[in-house]
């Protein structure tokens, strides 16, 4: 996705719980450079990977969700698989944690996990959650939205660590300050 924006929504007397099911499959928004999605319903996995620039809002997504995100804006309103953010390099990802269970799912040692505190970021995921419940008349981000002052506290921001703290990327080998001694003349 380059540009544009993408609405989908189950019809209005579906029968099932919109955020507790799949609406969108695997791999939604994968390398997205811009545009906007919003899905009144769970994505499967590997949602936003390798996202650059993409902004979605969702209601819950599979696992390896931003995985190696590098820029863009993600709001999940609901559960999110194993493994989240593994590889995010960049971007920003909002995760409403209703069930106190995504410090479970992330990955750690890729991304660190915070509260909103910003006035500004604050006004941000609300002004995404209201365009979603308008886009798509989301029952879920009509309750986030009612009962923001109970809602806000249960929303993580995931950010990528800082470069510092990530894995070397030489070889191990290349790591070491002396270098072993070169073996004697003559031994093999």
């Amino acid at each position: 996705m380059n540009g544009g924006e993408i609405i989908v929504r189950p019809p209005e007397n579906c029968g099932f719980e919109w955020s507790k099911n799949i609406i969108i499959g695997n791999t939604v928004m994968y390398g997205a450079t811009g545009g906007r999605l919003f899905a009144a319903g769970m994505a499967g996995e590997r949602f936003c990977v390798r996202n650059s620039g993409g902004t979605a809002v969702v209601e819950g997504v599979g696992d390896h969700g931003c995985e190696y995100m590098t820029g863009g804006k993600v709001v999940i309103l609901g559960a999110a698989g194993r493994n989240f953010g593994a590889g995010m390099s960049g971007g920003i990802a909002y995760v409403y944690d209703e069930e106190g269970s995504f410090e479970n799912s992330y990955n750690a040692a890729m991304v660190n996990l915070e509260r909103l505190d910003a006035n500004e970021e604050i006004i941000d995921v609300q002004s995404l959650i209201y365009a979603h419940l308008e886009a798509t008349e989301s029952k879920l981000a009509n309750k986030i939205l009612k009962d923001w002052e109970n809602a806000l506290p249960k929303f993580w921001r995931v950010v990528p660590q800082p470069p510092e703290a990530k894995p070397a990327s030489k070889p191990v080998h290349e790591l070491t300050k002396e270098k072993p001694e070169s073996p004697p003349a003559g031994s093999f």
